[in-house]
């Protein structure tokens, strides 16, 4: 029988063990925190559901509700509340309603475009114009995606659009960030229509989707992680991954000071960790893994009366960009979005603060945290209520960031892992960020190990 080690705990080393499992292989969890799920964490607060890390997974990408349904927690689904998603971007010291109809930084809509406050009229008719550019002569190379977004709509655009929308899922700098792997769909509709707002128009559906933008576990999605530690039992070792060597066929992993040997290793921990782990055996491939920086976040829950907030709750929340930010990047009011987590009579805000450029924040007491955040909501949104409850939650370089020429890099790793066999990497720093990213590459490698004995 062969043996397994998933070095990782989080959702994609969670996942990998799942499948395995279904193909009736066990296998060791070696996980450094005192619990598995990663950034995965929910708490209940005055019976509120509260998230420490995601709160939810996009519905367009199947393989999280694929896991889920195969879990039999289907019943637990429930969708983001659409008909309130109205968000606000801080603009002038002003919080602005994001246009009707714009997907990402694309415009679907005439009016509302022409009426918001949100861009310039130069910008606006830049946009307009945006239309009638056609395919052709766009650069085979990777590009960044203030670059991308500029050539098609602007530098305002990138300032009030691109940026506090990439900030509030990556943390990162679309001077820095690829458009290749963090926009890939962009980049094709570029290639065969020249236009994006042309694109986007020509490839959605007629009818719409009937299934909301956000999709989540009704009792919070550290739901997911019990239910998976409780049908997988994996044998558990907390502690550190050390060092990962080449023993025969197979491999010798130090785990706490101690070897243990393993016919296959798959690195679902941050890449980071993966390279300090996989440094003895392949230096290029523990380069390679370096070459992914990260970003460390914080949120901050702040739970109040409804009706002291009633008037500042508007739609699912806001996003602050780096033009006009002190250090909140964005807040979401979760019982706007998720109706299901808080009760009628309380009001809970979300905020998220972190970046790139944020590391020295996160060894701040929390007290002093939550006046900062309180005194920029006070600017934000005129919010003078104190909270009746609050938590802080630090997740230090957690948030994978897809720099420009990450597509290269990470294929040059993995056409180094192909000819290791036996040795996998699952994650949020390879092909997607998202928990069903993170599902979809944890059955992926757990399918390799299944198919690589079933060929022996």
């Amino acid at each position: 029988m062969s043996s397994v080690a998933i070095v990782g705990g989080g959702i994609s080393g969670l996942s990998t063990a799942y499948y395995l499992s279904k193909n009736g292989m066990a296998c060791t969890l070696i996980e450094a925190r005192p619990r598995p799920g990663g950034v995965i964490q929910t708490e209940r607060i005055e019976d509120c559901v509260i998230e420490a890390g995601p709160d939810s997974f996009l519905s367009m990408k199947p393989w999280a509700l694929d896991l889920i349904r195969d879990l039999g927690l289907a019943s637990e689904v429930i969708g983001s509340n659409d008909h309130q998603r109205k968000t606000y971007i801080r603009r002038h010291g002003r919080t602005v309603e994001l246009p009707d109809g714009v997907q990402f930084m694309v415009p679907t809509k005439i009016l509302p475009m022409v009426t918001t406050r949100l861009v310039s009229w130069p910008t606006k008719f830049r946009m307009a114009m945006e239309w009638f550019r056609r395919p052709g002569g766009e650069p085979d190379h990777d590009r960044s995606v203030s670059e991308f977004v500029e050539e098609h709509y602007g530098r305002e655009v990138v300032d009030y659009l691109a940026e506090p929308l990439l900030s509030g899922i990556y943390g990162g700098d679309p001077d820095v960030l690829s458009i290749m792997s963090v926009l890939p769909r962009f980049v094709e509709l570029e290639k065969k229509y020249g236009s994006l707002t042309r694109g986007v128009l020509a490839t959605r559906s007629p009818t719409g989707s009937h299934l909301p933008l956000f999709q989540t576990l009704r009792g919070g999605l550290g739901n997911l992680v019990d239910k998976l530690s409780s049908v997988i039992h994996p044998t558990t070792i907390q502690g550190r991954a050390e060092a990962l060597e080449r023993s025969g066929s197979g491999f010798r992993l130090r785990v706490n000071g101690d070897w243990m040997a393993a016919d296959h290793v798959v690195l679902a921990c941050e890449a980071h960790q993966a390279s300090r782990v996989a440094a003895p055996m392949d230096t290029r491939i523990s380069e390679l893994l370096a070459t992914v920086p990260y970003s460390s976040s914080m949120i901050v829950v702040l739970g109040f009366d409804r009706a002291a907030v009633s008037k500042h709750a508007r739609g699912f929340g806001f996003l602050v960009p780096k033009r006009e930010r002190k250090r909140v990047l964005a807040g979401t009011w979760i019982g706007n979005k998720f109706p299901h987590r808080v009760p009628e009579s309380l009001a809970v805000l979300r905020c998220f603060l972190g970046g790139v450029d944020r590391e020295a924040a996160h060894g701040e007491r929390d007290e002093a945290a939550v006046d900062s955040v309180r005194d920029e909501l006070r600017e934000i949104l005129g919010l003078e209520a104190a909270p009746r409850f609050w938590k802080v939650f630090r997740w230090p370089q957690s948030m994978a960031q897809y720099t420009v020429g990450h597509g290269t890099r990470i294929a040059e790793l993995e056409a180094r892992l192909a000819a290791m066999p036996g040795l996998y990497v699952a994650g949020n720093a390879y092909h997607g960020i998202g928990i069903p990213d993170c599902v979809r590459m944890g059955k992926e490698a757990a399918e390799k190990i299944a198919l690589t004995i079933a060929s022996r």
